[in-house]
């Protein structure tokens, strides 16, 4: 598994490296198959550090989580508790999931946007509909099951999923409703 840990304006000393890729490694060997890659990232937030954990996993599911703490450690080590919480919760799920899948899911690529907004609540009429981009990044789009993707919105914490329905062509997305539940649109 390869592992990226890095500080936001902090130095990652060797001694916490090595403690996370031990500590990290373990609890994902426990609770889940085939992890590809883990990104750890340490930032600071007023007296508080702050850790934020991603592991994808080769079946196409992404693990996320983050804690706060006033020590550096005991910020990984809530953060990979939390991380160990979500892959128990989800151990079965994932199993029976990924029992018939042969090969790992199908990615392909998509651009992905984020557009500016007005601040000005009564702002005029812009002169163009163009809308102004400020981020432009590639991502990928997984080619999952309907219940696999409410799975990936939940494990990732994520308020939407956009993927490919296993046998269709077209784009699927899942969400979380106002009311709590799931919506799922379906192009065909």
């Amino acid at each position: 598994m390869r592992y990226q840990i890095s500080g936001k304006q902090i130095d990652i000393g060797d001694a916490l490296q090595t403690h996370v890729k031990t500590e990290l490694g373990e609890a994902i060997k426990k609770y889940a198959e085939r992890p590809t890659d883990a990104t750890v990232v340490f930032s600071k937030s007023a007296h508080e550090f702050v850790c934020e954990a991603t592991v994808h996993l080769s079946t196409g599911l992404t693990a996320s989580a983050k804690a706060h703490a006033t020590d550096i450690y005991g910020s990984f080590d809530s953060c990979a508790a939390k991380m160990e919480k979500q892959l128990r919760r989800y151990k079965r799920r994932l199993k029976d999931h990924h029992r018939s899948r042969a090969e790992p899911v199908e990615l392909f690529g998509a651009s992905s946007y984020i557009l500016a907004s007005e601040s000005d609540s009564d702002a005029q009429e812009p002169e163009t509909l163009n809308p102004m981009i400020i981020a432009e990044m590639q991502t990928k789009i997984a080619t999952l099951s309907v219940g696999e993707a409410v799975m990936q919105m939940e494990i990732s914490g994520s308020p939407v999923v956009v993927f490919r329905k296993q046998g269709q062509e077209g784009v699927n997305v899942v969400y979380r409703r106002e009311d709590g539940n799931i919506g799922w649109i379906d192009p065909s």
